[in-house]
């Protein structure tokens, strides 16, 4: 595996269009037993409905990731800073890990 091989500092998954292959990802470095590499994963709120790009809750992104012990968990993209506050709010309460957000900066020519 490349970043394993290559022996990266950081797993970083991001803008999660699929849970399973953020999982996928994670469970290939599980594998590697004694590499111990911190977790960062976001994932993408696409509308003020608070789904995720693969359909999930906020809470259950976070559900379906808390077995890997992520060092940190996320949001970004798909909405603005002011938008996206109330996910990320969100987020805090159900982490017991580190929070992310890095929002949308706007559509170009918009």
């Amino acid at each position: 595996c490349g970043y394993i091989d290559g022996r990266d500092d950081i797993r970083y998954s991001e803008t999660l269009r699929r849970l399973c292959f953020a999982i996928s990802q994670l469970l290939e470095t599980d594998k590697y037993k004694g590499w111990d590499v911190p977790i960062f994963v976001s994932g993408t709120v696409v509308d003020l409905s608070g789904r995720t790009l693969s359909g999930q809750t906020v809470e259950a992104m976070v559900t379906s990731l808390t077995h890997f012990k992520p060092l940190c968990v996320g949001l970004n993209c798909a909405l603005g800073a002011t938008e996206l506050r109330q996910f990320i709010r969100e987020l805090g309460e159900f982490c017991d890990t580190y929070v992310s957000c890095y929002p949308n900066a706007g559509l170009p020519n918009a």
